[in-house]
């Protein structure tokens, strides 16, 4: 039987770690690392800002880009062909500029007309990123200054008006003072930015005072209906009664015009009658004589020849019975 000394515990070996295998995997990520980070895609509506070392070096166009791997290069995406819009007023669910708070936009919607009468304006400005560089490092946040001047104009604008104005026929003047005041700013500030539209979503008053103008709103279509119709007929009988006075002047100018003729053409034949007469008055009395005896006589229906000496007036011939029978 073995003895105590004799017996010994069993030994473990302690694996020992390989640090050539540890090495090597570190530096096969490594050169994933790299070769990841030597290109980029540029998106077709986008350019790419090239940074080094955090300066503007060049702005690439869309497509595959190689650049210095490590974070020497930075490509900086900007969408230069979408065309990007700020609601004022209200906000649409699920917009994705990140320029456009989530805070309630009740304040920005109220505003003071130049009556000293409030109307809730809501607008939506349209614009495009145009220099990709100015809009990178010109300014800090040229989104949120492009909303301040928007707001700023809008409200100048609005202010220049009454309340009439902004809620019914002054809307497409606002709009376009509006974008013409923002291309102003944008330029000025070096935004980068071209402002393609300025549109008023919708313009009403108060809550408060919404029946009230409603009414009015109504009596002034009223009136305006009203205006029409006077209009319309204004315009149906007045030019009926200018054609017609236009027409009978016409005739009484005609009338005067033949008048006038048949005047001057009996002047002319009397004056041409009276140098004949001056030159054979006999023949021309005779003649004159004969002329009107061949106008009058056939007017009469019975016709009697008489001598000078006759004391009695006898027919001598039965001409109207001729001319009966020839009639029938």
């Amino acid at each position: 039987m073995a003895s105590m000394r004799d017996f010994q515990p069993p030994q473990f070996r302690v694996p020992q770690f390989n640090f050539r295998w540890f090495w090597r995997g570190i530096l096969a990520l490594l050169v994933i690392w790299i070769a990841f980070s030597c290109y980029a895609v540029v998106p077709a509506e986008s350019v790419g800002v090239l940074l080094r070392f955090g300066k503007f070096q060049d702005v690439v166009p869309p497509g595959l880009r190689f650049k210095l791997p490590l974070g020497i290069d930075q490509l900086v995406l900007v969408p230069v062909q979408r065309q990007l819009k700020l609601e004022f007023g209200f906000s649409t669910e699920g917009a994705q500029n990140p320029d456009q708070p989530a805070g309630e936009p009740e304040a920005e919607e109220s505003m003071v007309t130049g009556d000293l009468n409030m109307a809730l304006v809501e607008w939506v400005v349209q614009y495009r990123i145009e220099e990709p560089k100015d809009y990178l490092f010109k300014v800090r946040s040229p989104g949120q200054t492009l909303r301040d001047a928007s707001e700023s104009a809008t409200r100048e604008v609005v202010g220049d008006r009454t309340v009439d104005e902004v809620l019914t026929i002054g809307r497409q003047e606002i709009e376009t003072e509006t974008l013409l005041r923002l291309k102003e700013l944008s330029k000025r500030y070096g935004l980068g930015i071209t402002v393609m539209q300025v549109q008023l979503r919708d313009v009403h008053p108060p809550h408060a005072v919404q029946a009230s103008f409603n009414e009015v709103n109504q009596a002034q279509q009223e009136k305006e209906q009203m205006i029409n119709v006077a209009n319309g007929e204004y315009n149906k009988v007045v030019p009926k009664a200018r054609g017609e006075a236009e027409q009978k002047i016409r005739a009484a100018g005609g009338y005067a015009l033949s008048r006038v003729n048949q005047a001057q053409g009996d002047a002319g034949r009397f004056n041409a009658l009276l140098a004949e007469y001056s030159k054979a008055s006999e023949v021309t009395r005779e003649r004159m004589f004969l002329e009107t005896m061949t106008e009058v006589l056939p007017e009469f229906e019975r016709k009697i020849i008489i001598d000078d000496g006759v004391k009695q007036l006898l027919p001598l011939l039965n001409l109207d019975q001729k001319d009966n029978e020839k009639g029938k």
